[in-house]
């Protein structure tokens, strides 16, 4: 487990320093979507998504405990 932590740690610190070099970078895209008020229709359409997956994941978890516990009656 020593041996996995030092490999971890440097991905971690190398990709920290990428992340910094793009904070300076202006988004024209991101403003240009919130003057022209579509920005509200991308959000809206991620929380759809977004919504919809964690339904289906909650669904898909209660099929998988109603199978787990009829097998294990039997």
């Amino acid at each position: 487990m020593k041996h996995i932590k030092n490999p971890i740690l440097l991905v971690l610190i190398f990709s920290s320093f990428e992340l910094l070099g793009q904070a300076n970078e202006k988004v024209e895209m991101a403003d240009v979507l919130r003057r022209d008020g579509k920005i509200y229709t991308v959000v809206i359409g991620l929380v759809v998504i977004l919504t919809a997956m964690i339904i289906l994941l909650v669904r898909l978890d209660r099929k998988i405990f109603r199978l787990e516990h009829k097998a294990g009656k039997e």
